[in-house]
């Protein structure tokens, strides 16, 4: 059986992981895990954030559902935090960053509001989902990509393809 990579993509809400995901497991095989939508359809929750209008994920649960899969391999994870993932889970992090000024109008356009909003620009604008990537797993896997246009989308998927393709033929 052809053995095949665990791949990270992480970021703040709003800065294409799911866009990226999606089309990179079209073309590459891999199978497509969404942590938000797995969450919501097996109900990992562990009660619900009031500041912020969102059920609070249940960590442990979601690590349990996602052991086996990601032991066998071939995965994408699209999630917008990190470090709750085992690090032996991924072979690569792309952590993607968006202009703020861009981020705020998808945001907007998603329907925050408020203290969600502005914490989640804040959020870019800090790199602190760069940080959490860069604590949590080894420095040479953690890697930034741009994602504000159509073109950086393309170019992305280009990068990450060719890795993929490489690190299947390095590791078969």
């Amino acid at each position: 059986m052809t053995k095949r990579p665990n791949i990270l993509l992480t970021g703040t809400p709003g800065v294409g992981k799911t866009t990226l995901g999606k089309e990179l497991a079209e073309r590459t095989g891999l199978m497509y895990v969404n942590i938000g939508e797995l969450a919501h359809e097996g109900q990992f929750y562990d009660g619900y954030d009031e500041e912020y209008h969102c059920p609070v994920l249940d960590e442990d649960r979601v690590v349990d559902e996602l052991d086996q899969k990601m032991i066998e391999g071939g995965v994408i994870v699209d999630y917008h935090g990190c470090d709750l993932f085992p690090e032996r889970w991924f072979h690569i992090v792309f952590v993607l960053r968006t202009d703020n000024t861009q981020l705020y109008t998808r945001l907007e356009d998603r329907g925050y509001t408020g203290k969600k909003l502005q914490d989640n620009v804040q959020c870019e604008i800090f790199q602190t989902i760069y940080e959490e990537a860069m604590e949590a797993y080894s420095e040479e896997i953690v890697h930034q990509l741009p994602s504000n246009t159509p073109e950086d989308l393309e170019k992305n998927l280009e990068q990450l393809i060719q890795w993929t393709e490489q690190w299947i033929k390095d590791h078969n």
